[in-house]
């Protein structure tokens, strides 16, 4: 008997401290004679890890610098914030991954021209109809294969993407025809009260008498192509009128600017990058460089739409690809710690005098940490987030507008600062923070908390990007499991 009061209490200890943090009831118990016990929620999505991407737990942030930068005479904003937990490139996005993001539209202005009559008029190029018949409309099909041994009309096709130098007789893909138009449905401009279609919805209070007349103007972005082939892009401002006021139209050239390795160094001989290091494969591993702001978005929208048409039924549960936030890059950049820099020390080389990352270490000197402009992603050691390149290589495009008040004037709860720069908008608003310091840049510019900004039409050879996806599930329960996952690695 005694044996069995032993075991009992060591089942009791053992369940405590298993519990850790979370000790409270776990699970609702079946009630009787009418008791609410709740319903069945159905299977949990078990979010797989995305491929090249890491986890980042949410956690807690002393954001900015701790001692002012007296050096540069800025002062960097200071604030606790803490974040929600997502998923994060471990690299920044390299040529080759953007070269599929280039080809993917090259190939659908490919399959809609064959499929044109004025080429080759292959209508099986376009899928026009459901499954039952009716008309829809019509969307690329991807299924069928492009032409190996093109006939005169599709050879036609296949030419009209390209251009020839006149001078030098090559044959270039024609960049300006490399136009992305996607879609970004606004939940939070359609959730906010102010937006709601019956006036009685759009305040609490029952003493303020509502004007059904009263209209509601909202701000939509929209984008077309005009007859002379030139984008156009507008911030329309009207009274809402339903749910398509939220949806977002956005149409981007998307071939990065080669030219911006000779623009961005006067005087320098750097035709050899401008010619070679987007379209030589032995760049495939580099960062990609002299993208836009406008296009590293227009990459995530084309991710996203990439991988919700292969996931089915479970792509609802998924969220979007997005370019992380500023106070998010900050979190990740600092690693379980909070270090000055991504890595454990204040020092620039390891025992064996090897440099963390790829930066400028001396005046004039690139070469010493072992590269002359960007090195390959991921041959530094990785932060303990599991995150390469934090520090140098590329500066990295946020998705926050830049401001001098920073985090001060952000939320401390996942705190952004968001404005998509309509093209008549004055320039100041098209600042947006870039973070992590490039190749090109001293020791104090690499900093996990130092900010630096750049107007989001801006191409240059320094700035690169990767993307963020938060979790589907940052629930308690998830973190448990977590932390089981996590011990049962350790093991």
């Amino acid at each position: 008997m005694k044996h069995k009061i032993k075991i009992g209490l060591w089942l009791l200890i053992t369940g405590c401290m298993m519990t850790g943090c979370f000790s409270g009831k776990g699970l609702s118990m079946a009630g009787k004679g009418g008791e609410v016990v709740g319903v069945g929620g159905g299977r949990a999505f078990s979010e797989p890890t995305p491929y090249g991407m890491v986890k980042v737990e949410r956690g807690f942030l002393h954001m900015g610098l701790d001692k002012q930068d007296s050096l540069w005479g800025e002062k960097t904003p200071k604030k606790d914030i803490s974040v929600d937990g997502f998923w994060m490139d471990e690299t920044e996005v390299t040529n080759s991954k953007y070269k599929q993001f280039v080809m993917w539209v090259r190939d659908s202005i490919l399959r809609t021209r064959l499929a044109d009559p004025a080429y080759a008029g292959d209508e099986s190029y376009m899928i026009t109809e459901d499954k039952d018949g009716n008309a829809i409309t019509p969307r690329v099909n991807w299924k069928k294969p492009l032409p190996r041994k093109p006939n005169e009309d599709e050879q036609r096709a296949i030419e009209s993407l390209y251009v020839t130098n006149p001078v030098t007789g090559e044959k270039l893909l024609d960049w300006r025809q490399m136009n992305y138009r996607y879609e970004i449905y606004d939940y939070s401009a359609a959730a906010l009260r102010r937006n709601r279609m019956n006036p009685e919805e759009r305040s609490f209070n029952t003493d303020v008498l509502t004007n059904d007349d009263e209209p509601v103007m909202i701000s939509k972005d929209t984008a077309y192509i005009n007859d002379e082939g030139k984008i156009v892009r507008q911030t329309i401002d009207r009274p809402r009128t339903g749910p398509w006021d939220f949806l977002n139209t956005y149409i981007v050239n998307i071939y990065p600017d080669t030219t911006c390795w000779v623009n961005d160094f006067k005087n320098a001989d750097n035709e050899m990058y401008l010619r070679n290091y987007f379209s030589n494969p032995a760049y495939n591993d580099y960062p990609v460089v002299g993208v836009t702001w406008e296009q590293a978005n227009a990459f995530c929208a084309w991710r996203t739409d990439y991988l919700l048409k292969g996931l089915g039924g479970e792509a609802r549960y998924v969220q979007r690809y997005r370019l992380p936030t500023e106070a998010e890059w900050e979190y990740a950049a600092r690693g379980k710690s909070g270090n000055e820099f991504p890595w454990e020390n204040r020092d620039m080389k390891n025992g064996n005098g090897c440099f963390y990352a790829n930066f400028k270490p001396d005046r004039g000197n690139y070469t010493e940490d072992g590269n002359l402009i960007t090195s390959k992603v991921g041959i530094y050691g990785a932060n303990s987030n599991g995150l390469f390149d934090m520090a140098g290589n590329v500066a990295e495009w946020t998705s926050t507008a830049y401001t001098a008040s920073g985090v001060d004037a952000m939320n401390d709860i996942n705190p952004q600062l968001a404005y998509n720069a309509a093209k008549e908008d004055p320039y100041a608003l098209k600042k947006k923070s870039v973070r992590g310091g490039s190749w090109k840049d001293p020791e104090s510019l690499i900093r996990s908390a130092w900010r630096s900004w750049e107007y989001q039409n801006h191409p240059r050879c320094y700035i690169g990007f990767r993307c963020v996806r938060s979790l589907a599930s940052s629930s308690s329960e998830a973190a448990k499991e977590n932390k089981k996952s996590s011990k049962k690695r350790k093991r």
